[in-house]
């Protein structure tokens, strides 16, 4: 019963902008942690930002230099990941995912959307 939809992704130049949105149902979205992750061809799936039901906000690699943003809204049942600055290196697929408690220093990812495709192309 658990979805998480991913939207927003697409072709985008270098140094461009995008904005991911991640629906969720199936379960009260207040009360999870909630994170985005990305998964480049050949690489393995890793964790760009977690935020917890706090709004507190873990930041996986500080060399990202505030590029990316995760924030939620818990009226809407929705998590974003601003995207800015973008490079080429950053095309990937982006996921959402729920973490299996309240936080992101615990726990682990239990639930993962179908994933948004971000292409960063000239």
């Amino acid at each position: 019963q658990v979805q998480l939809v991913e939207s927003g992704g697409g072709l985008v130049q270098p140094g461009g902008s995008l904005r991911l949105s991640c629906a969720a149902s199936g379960f009260s979205f207040p009360d999870y942690g909630m994170a985005w992750y990305r998964q480049a061809p050949g690489k393995e799936r890793e964790l760009i930002a977690c935020i917890n039901t706090r709004g507190s906000i873990l930041n996986h690699d500080p060399s990202e230099r505030g590029r990316f943003t995760i924030s939620r809204d818990d009226a809407k049942n929705t998590v974003f990941l601003q995207m800015n600055s973008l490079k080429p290196e950053d095309t990937a697929v982006y996921y959402c995912s729920r973490r299996s408690g309240t936080g992101c220093y615990s726990g682990v990812s239990e639930f993962w959307g179908q994933g948004t495709q971000v292409t960063v192309s000239s």
